[in-house]
């Protein structure tokens, strides 16, 4: 009986894990944490769930009064306030998960400093909890624009996946990689913030690309078009917008191929911030 224990027996070095294989292979526990975080955003609150529809509702309307109607926009951008609102959501989604993912270690610190648990999980969990709350945000943009006839093709459907995959990659890797340096060095937080800020202009989601390439010299304009979120930004446009501009030549030059970019770069992004996360995981508990 001994004998037999012996030769199973195997032995596991405490604390190691597999980094984001072993996040993922202990799911449920993933899916605690995301459903806590969830939980917590609308607690004590009489509407609830109802206010992710809500705030991107009165958003629509805003932009289509103040910016379509009052400012002309719609003249120059055909749907406009359509045009932006999908914009800004992948956009959003991006900077709440980085964000998120740059505070999660030390918001849960008390935790970490208690048991072991992979620590890649809490940027992950973030990365989650910003895709389920943008989820509501993507409902009301569809409601609206099938109000105004939107007929997607598969292409364009694929588009919007491509988009938000593309999106969770690299802020889940940004999200690995400043919240470890953020636990020695709270200044990442800082710089993170100043990432956010600028990320909404640094992609087509208040004007067209047409405005960039028409300023910039052509290398500068690629450069531009390698900006993962501005392929994000763009995939999204062609899902929920253009379906509804049809003659319109809408799409960023070689969307896909710079959509391949930036998958790569993101898994590229996410590679290193699990290497970067794993050099400065045993100081985690010291630090924090």
């Amino acid at each position: 009986m001994s004998a037999t224990f012996d030769r199973r027996a195997v032995l596991v070095r405490p604390g190691g894990n597999n980094g984001l294989f072993e996040v993922f292979r202990r799911r449920h526990l993933l899916a605690l944490i995301v459903k806590k975080e969830v939980g917590i955003r609308y607690r004590g609150s009489a509407l609830g769930w109802l206010w992710s529809y809500v705030k991107p509702l009165v958003q629509f309307v805003v932009f289509f009064v103040a910016l379509g109607v009052f400012l002309q926009l719609n003249k120059s951008i055909s749907f406009y306030p359509i045009y932006m609102l999908s914009g800004i959501t992948i956009v959003t989604f991006f900077n709440e998960a980085m964000s998120n993912g740059t505070r999660s270690l030390v918001d849960n610190a008390a935790l970490i400093k208690k048991i072991y648990l992979p620590r890649e999980m809490f940027p992950i969990a973030s990365m989650l909890v910003a895709a389920v709350n943008t989820i509501p945000q993507i409902v009301v943009i569809v409601a609206i624009a099938v109000f105004f006839g939107w007929a997607p093709t598969l292409a364009q459907i694929a588009a919007i996946l491509v988009a938000l995959i593309l999106v969770a990659l690299l802020s889940a890797g940004l999200g690995m990689l400043f919240g470890a340096i953020n636990v020695t060095f709270r200044d990442a937080q800082s710089f993170v913030e100043i990432i956010v800020m600028c990320a909404i202009w640094a992609s087509p989601v208040m004007y067209k690309w047409e405005m960039v390439a028409h300023v910039l010299p052509d290398w500068a304009f690629v450069i531009y078009r390698l900006n993962p979120i501005t392929a994000a930004v763009e995939l999204f446009h062609y899902g929920l917008w253009a379906p509804l501009s049809p003659t319109e030549d809408n799409a960023l030059p070689e969307l896909w191929l710079y959509a391949g970019f930036g998958i790569v770069t993101s898994l590229v992004v996410l590679a290193v911030g699990q290497v970067v996360f794993r050099r400065l995981e045993g100081r985690f508990a010291q630090d924090l």
